[in-house]
């Protein structure tokens, strides 16, 4: 298995049309440290309907894919800055779920930014 100590989320919109090497590059443009050993970036279209997912295992990269048939996933709107979600809420996320309805956790589990 894959370990991932933290989730990180690249708010708005990303090309996803690019490999591992066009998205490290924004992971290395957008997060002030850069990719981190055992850290996970998920990156959203335009259309929110497929995500892609950046992860360092610390000896190489994984790139995985996660594609809706229908509807889009309900991507954040913040373009900047950053939120929080519970662990709950984000696999409300990556399902396709209306992660907000869960309401805000008073300990999150995962701060995206």
């Amino acid at each position: 298995m894959i370990r991932i100590d933290a989730i990180w989320l690249a708010l708005g919109v990303s090309d996803l049309r690019g490999g591992i090497d066009a998205l490290l590059a924004q992971v290395v443009r957008g997060f002030a440290q850069g990719a981190q050993a055992h850290h996970a970036y998920l990156f959203a279209n335009r259309r929110v309907d497929r995500l892609k997912v950046l992860v360092y295992d610390g000896a190489g990269m994984w790139l995985c894919t996660r594609r809706l048939q229908a509807g889009s996933f309900a991507w954040p709107r913040e373009r900047s800055g950053s939120i929080s979600l519970t662990r709950e809420q984000f696999d409300w996320l990556v399902a396709g779920l209306p992660w907000q309805r869960l309401g805000v956790s008073h300990s999150p589990a995962i701060t995206l930014v």
